[in-house]
């Protein structure tokens, strides 16, 4: 399968912290990618630096899209880029919507500023794409401001704008973040409808490894500013190898499971990590020893299964 996303070595720092830390994966034509990780891993900033968003920050390494270098190309050209071929639906809508300007004018913004349509025909495509998205009565929300809109209506004008200019590559962070269940499940089977439907590839940031299960071809698992496991979704769901997958795999209550059922705990936070030598997550492992002083790298143990730990050769 083509290969529409190549990230090698990708670091992101901000002072002398690194925030992403080498960070290497690649994405393939129609592929849906799932990010995951605890808060602080590093995920979002991933995104960000993808999207060359991540401001005042230092960043190294190579995110090839296609044949060019998405972190070598001037602002002009990634400005070309963003929303034509890479979009992203951000984390809290509440704040990525400008709450001063109507919801129909910013997605009808996007498509003016990329493919240069009258402002007519931008209006059109916008109330076009909230009736494809959900959006009760769409001509009414065109003219609705964001605070005027629920959060789960809010995400769906989100959604509109990362489409409306039928992009390769959609970013979704934490797409369901703050919405009950109901809202969730329907933002992500609308995520899902739109990708397959346009034939975009999909990194999908989460923490959630039940959204993970449904929606991925593919795992990448992070853990303070490194992947430290990648597979394929119902390979690591089966067989996960890092420590790290195995407690966030048993964290999450099983369907089978009784009302006292003893849930996985990770002791201790993944803040800090980063500035140890050795293993990052070997003040939490379980199994850490005196082999993981030294800092392991991720190497694959089977086909298209590659791991970053000592203890799992």
């Amino acid at each position: 399968m083509a290969s529409l996303l190549d990230v090698r070595n990708l670091s992101v720092s901000f002072g002398r912290n690194p925030a992403v830390d080498g960070v290497s994966f690649t994405l393939a034509e129609r592929e849906t990618l799932g990010l995951v990780g605890e808060s602080g891993c590093g995920k979002s900033t991933t995104a960000l630096a993808l999207m060359r968003l991540t401001h005042h920050a230092r960043i190294e390494g190579e995110a090839r899209f296609g044949e060019r270098d998405l972190m070598r190309l001037d602002d002009g050209a990634m400005r070309r880029v963003r929303g034509s071929e890479i979009a992203m639906i951000f984390q809290d809508p509440g704040t990525a919507l400008h709450p001063l300007i109507r919801v129909g004018e910013q997605v009808a913004d996007v498509m003016r500023a990329q493919l240069g349509i009258s402002a007519a025909e931008a209006r059109a495509r916008a109330l076009e794409l909230f009736r494809k998205v959900g959006i009760a009565a769409p001509e009414q929300r065109l003219r609705a401001y964001p605070h005027e809109l629920s959060g789960g209506m809010c995400q769906r004008v989100m959604i509109a704008a990362a489409i409306a200019c039928s992009p390769r590559l959609l970013l979704a962070d934490e797409p369901t973040t703050a919405l009950d269940v109901t809202v969730q499940a329907q933002i992500l089977e609308l995520i899902r409808e739109v990708s397959s439907e346009a034939g975009m590839s999909v990194i999908l940031i989460t923490h959630d490894l039940g959204v993970v299960a449904g929606m991925t071809d593919r795992v990448a698992v992070m853990y303070a500013g490194r992947i430290v496991e990648t597979a394929a979704t119902d390979r690591l769901f089966a067989q996960p190898m890092h420590p790290y997958s195995r407690g966030l795999l048993g964290a999450v209550p099983k369907l089978d499971g009784g009302w006292d059922e003893e849930l996985t705990t990770i002791p201790g936070t993944v803040q800090g990590a980063a500035l140890q030598g050795g293993c990052r997550f070997a003040p939490r492992c379980p199994l850490a020893g005196d082999m993981c002083r030294r800092d392991p790298p991720l190497e694959e143990i089977a086909e298209g299964h590659f791991v970053a730990c000592w203890k799992a050769r």
